[in-house]
């Protein structure tokens, strides 16, 4: 990162990143594969979030217990902890298409089992944690080899793009899933819900096939050998501009992206409502989320400034939802803890991306989903018994807290990598707070 005068900036890697330069918002979908690959990832997004939402719901139906649903969560990202760097490994070694058409074959029997299981009235709490956990194991080799997969279909220039348009792709699904989740749950049972989960991975299975492999951009695989897995993790080491961002949608990962557990806590314990408005809660959400991912979708740079401020804004959005006395008023900041949520996350997933080199892309971005997503089986039954224990407001408000504390944090450890320091100030009448190299504060003194 930079640390001239322009380093209140705070550009991630490459000093071309400081322009403002902003490009078309769908623009990586000229291209065909990724076309493809999009196309079939809305029909896939649309069926998981059915599944989540009706799974979490299930769990909160079979237990009575907000520590049930955190269980659950944790059990489906528990293999992610424990073996996301080795899927990172393998990634890098195969052939991601491959790789792609096995997992997503894998998350669709996973989401036939459970339909089964729930519309023949057998299903119990231990066969929803056991499904979570294979679908766990499945994500391991599923999420490196989709993330590095994009940049082969895209390549460099459209990276950061099309990184956010999968994010959008992901929220828009959001609006749609959680409001159909809930007529079908309160209409005709859950297990249909389960049903169109697992049949909508026929579409992404579809589009894989229908690639040109021909304009794919071509990356060097690494070779099978000892010493890959300690080489992935001396890399990201040796390199700031990877490790904080990393480590800090860890700690927002961990407890501050905890919703299935404060949501139904809320919507069950707090405001008394059903299954449907339990729906529209994360609909809410999700507009706020797909606002953020489209305007992501529009910068032309990305800045660690903009990270930490974002993880800032949102632990204290957080704690502003966990004290609302209204349930019009939890409801209406849903809007923007989704946006910045979504900011947090692409930000801190495009500077990763475009600041690896693309022979150890599957082995930073396991480690990136490692500890975004592996953290949850440790936050999700601590800030579950949390929500038990002491009430949906403590919960919530924990996570917002810690998530506020981390961005604070990594700020000033990344102020003062950069060799920056806080300058508190006034301008047009309103105070101001950015980061300036040392050496422009000394000459201001």
């Amino acid at each position: 990162m930079s640390t001239g005068p322009g380093a209140d900036s705070a550009p991630v890697h490459k000093p071309t990143l400081k322009t403002r330069e902003r490009g078309e918002t769908f623009s990586s979908l000229r291209i065909r594969n990724y076309r493809l690959f999009f196309t079939g990832a809305i029909v896939s997004n649309t069926g998981t979030w059915m599944a989540r939402i009706t799974q979490d719901w299930l769990v909160l139906s079979l237990t009575g217990s907000a520590a049930a649903v955190g269980i659950t969560t944790a059990l489906q990202f528990l293999p992610m902890l424990l073996f996301g760097l080795y899927g990172g490994v393998i990634a890098d070694r195969y052939p991601k298409r491959n790789l792609l058409l096995f997992s997503q074959a894998a998350l669709g029997l996973c989401g036939l089992a459970l339909a089964a299981l729930t519309l023949s009235g057998h299903i119990q709490v231990w066969h929803v944690y056991l499904i979570a956990f294979l679908l766990g194991m499945v994500t391991v080799v599923d999420n490196p080899a989709r993330q590095a997969y994009v940049a082969e279909m895209v390549g460099p220039g459209q990276l950061r793009n099309a990184v956010s348009l999968n994010s959008a792709n992901f929220q828009s699904a959001r609006l749609v899933g959680p409001a159909v989740a809930g007529v079908l749950i309160a209409g005709v049972g859950s297990g249909w819900a389960f049903l169109l989960n697992g049949l909508s991975f026929l579409a992404p299975l579809v589009s894989l096939l229908l690639m040109r492999t021909s304009d794919l951009h071509k990356v060097e695989r690494a070779p099978r050998g000892k010493g890959q897995l300690r080489e992935g993790l001396r890399y990201v080491a040796g390199r700031p501009d990877l490790i904080w961002p990393i480590v800090l949608v860890g700690f927002i990962g961990t407890f501050g992206f905890n919703f299935p557990i404060w949501l139904t806590a809320f919507s069950g314990d707090v405001f008394h409502v059903g299954a449907g408005t339990y729906g529209f809660l994360n609909t809410l959400m999700a507009a706020g989320s797909l606002v953020g991912a489209l305007a992501a979708a529009r910068r032309g740079s990305t800045r660690l400034r903009m990270l930490v401020l974002a993880a800032a804004v949102f632990g204290v959005l957080e704690i502003a939802a966990a004290l609302s006395p209204a349930f019009w008023l939890f409801a209406l900041l849903l809007v923007p803890i989704g946006m910045i949520g979504l900011t947090v996350n692409i930000t801190a997933n495009s500077a990763v991306q475009m600041a690896t080199d693309p022979a150890m892309r599957g082995r930073v971005m396991s480690l990136y989903m490692m500890v975004f997503a592996g953290g949850t089986p440790i936050g999700a039954p601590l800030l579950g018994w949390i929500t038990d224990t002491y009430g949906a407001r403590a919960g919530f408000a924990t996570g917002g807290v810690i998530s506020l504390a981390a961005a604070v944090v990594v700020g000033l450890v990344l102020a003062r990598v950069g060799g920056l320091k806080v300058a508190w100030g006034w301008r047009h009448g309103h105070p101001q707070v950015r980061f300036v190299a040392r050496e422009r504060l000394a000459t201001a003194a």
